[in-house]
């Protein structure tokens, strides 16, 4: 039996009640083992608003939040651009974090962030947790069950036009910290490694086809974006055991029938991954010569956004890692600004953050349940 399930469920904060908030406050109630007790925003109208939306206890500043006895995790749901220096004050508050990804915009403030939490005897996760969705985790378990072989390549793709169409206020994913490779390459990246291991080397080309973007959404329609980042990246990625990946990113394309795939290549087979922006998804798998794919039922619950939250506090509440654990977003995010520095200086970069592939999620265990388990699986 699970350690957490007779555990006092762990309290939670929220910092920062913009629109990824309302996902997580509508799934973390149902999460077993923790409890969301406040939220907080810079705009209290903000806090005050999600708090009665969701029937959150308290809306709350920042400070007052932090001090809060009660509260033993807090998310950040901070833009990127702010992740480092409210997960710095959270943890220097004596409180474990888990943020929104990425884990920072600049990876000597990630090295802070984990140097301080080590420090202050704290833990810090970091989404995304759409790998501990039934979709990633039916894949997993395919691979490890050897139902394709042994890995030998895998490709994933995420193309698009942007966001300035749709989102409310999208300046952020054309500024320092945005763009496509940051904006979804965590999800994509997070899933590869949790299915192939981490990366070693990387090489990468990116570019801009646009100088700036005209929002066509409400309420700031018409206004232009100055786009400062890449907005289409290519990048290689040769994994430690060997598996060599490509990885596209782009806001620069229209339409692709390539958009939201991974596809893991094996020996034996080919698995198809569903979209890693989702929990769920079609698992197929194509083996050897066989004329057809063949669907594959989900072996674990799909899950929502807030699985990391219950893994984090499950994995304090038994004393082990936590699958979400920061090193794996560091690996990450390591790996999106070498593919950067690659298109920057022209040659493969080494991947220097190291990281262990996450344990594989058990099968038949309720959504949100995490048993302990050994740590890293291999």
């Amino acid at each position: 039996m699970s350690l957490q399930s007779g555990s006092k469920p762990m309290g939670v904060g929220l910092i920062g009640c913009g629109v990824i908030s309302g996902q997580y406050l509508t799934n973390l109630p149902r999460m077993p083992g923790v409890e969301v007790l406040a939220c907080s925003d810079i705009d209290m109208a903000k806090a005050e608003s999600r708090a009665s939306e969701f029937g959150v206890p308290q809306a709350m500043a920042v400070d007052e939040l932090l001090n809060d006895p009660d509260i033993e995790l807090v998310l950040n749901l901070t833009i990127p651009k702010a992740h480092a220096d409210v997960s710095l004050a959270i943890i220097g508050a004596g409180k474990h974090v888990y943020s929104e990804k990425p884990l920072t915009v600049d990876l000597e403030d990630a090295t802070f962030i984990l140097q301080a939490a080590r420090q202050k005897g704290v833990a810090v996760g970091c989404a995304p947790d759409t790998f501990l969705g039934g979709g990633i985790q039916t894949c997993r378990k395919l691979i490890d069950d050897g139902a394709i072989g042994q890995p030998v390549a895998a490709t994933a793709f995420m193309m698009n036009h942007g966001h300035e169409s749709w989102h409310p206020d999208p300046a952020f994913y054309y500024q320092e910290g945005g763009g496509p490779m940051f904006d979804m390459g965590p999800y994509y990246l997070t899933a590869l490694v949790n299915l192939m291991g981490p990366v070693k080397w990387v090489a990468g080309s990116a570019g801009a086809a646009f100088a700036d973007r005209t929002i066509g959404s409400e309420p700031l329609r018409g206004q232009t974006i100055n786009v400062d980042v890449p907005t289409h990246v290519a990048g290689v990625l040769d994994f430690g055991s060997g598996a060599i990946g490509t990885i596209i990113t782009s806001f620069d394309v229209w339409a692709s029938r390539l958009h939201r795939t991974i596809e893991i290549y094996g020996i034996d087979g080919t698995l198809a991954v569903p979209d890693p922006n989702i929990f769920g998804g079609r698992v197929q798998v194509r083996r050897g010569q066989e004329a057809e794919w063949s669907d594959v039922p989900l072996t674990h619950p799909e899950g929502g956004r807030g699985l990391g939250v219950a893994e984090m506090a499950a994995a304090l509440r038994q004393g082990r890692k936590s699958r979400v654990d920061a090193q794996l977003a560091n690996h990450v995010l390591d790996v999106m600004h070498s593919i950067h520095e690659s298109s920057t200086r022209g040659r493969h970069i080494a991947i220097s953050a190291t990281a262990e592939r996450p344990a594989a999620v058990e099968a038949g265990l309720p959504e949100g349940r995490f048993d302990s388990v050994p740590h890293p699986s291999s």
